[in-house]
């Protein structure tokens, strides 16, 4: 069974999800694929690792940079997806990456030669704990702001949050 609660955002409404003192997933209000890995029974309940989550996301809307490692992050997800997210969560606070170079680390840890950035699109456009497993950080092999589940204005403003330089919507860069 899953505890959920709903944790009031600059963004709008945040779903968190736990599951055995996991955390599951963090959807924002209507973003596309919205709790789809909520296959169980849901009951809205407090829990101490939803309030370690909520105290995680009050740091992060403050700017202060908090650590994903705090939590115990368990999205659910195929093993290529897991690699995908586990990769985005090395990207570093206020920076972004391309699709084509989480490709070719995946490829790396992989022992494949290459890697379809298509393939990891689709994987970080899965990801089931928004904002705390970063996949707004990814952009086009431009910098151009490409594909975010909740919305390309939510991705720009939480770069911006970040200290991104988003010009004009379109590049990003380390300030």
């Amino acid at each position: 069974m899953y505890q959920t609660i709903v944790y009031p955002s600059p963004l709008g409404p945040l779903l968190l999800a736990s599951e055995k003192e996991q955390l599951k997933g963090l959807w924002i209000e209507g973003q596309k694929y919205y709790a789809a890995t909520l296959t169980g029974t849901c009951e809205q309940r407090e829990t101490p690792l939803l309030t370690s989550a909520s105290r995680w996301l009050d740091s992060y809307f403050a700017a202060k940079c908090p650590d994903p490692n705090q939590l115990p992050l368990a999205p659910n997800g195929s093993a290529f997806r897991q690699l995908i997210w586990n990769l985005l969560l090395e990207i570093p606070y206020g920076q972004v990456v391309t699709y084509r170079q989480i490709a070719q680390k995946a490829a790396q840890r992989m022992g494949r030669p290459s890697m379809s950035a298509q393939a990891v699109g689709g994987a970080v456009g899965h990801n089931p704990i928004s904002i705390i497993i970063p996949c707004h950080r990814v952009v086009g092999s431009n910098h151009s702001l490409t594909g975010y589940a909740g919305g390309l204005e939510k991705k720009y403003w939480l770069l911006e949050l970040e200290g991104a330089v988003v010009q004009g919507g379109i590049e990003c860069e380390k300030k």
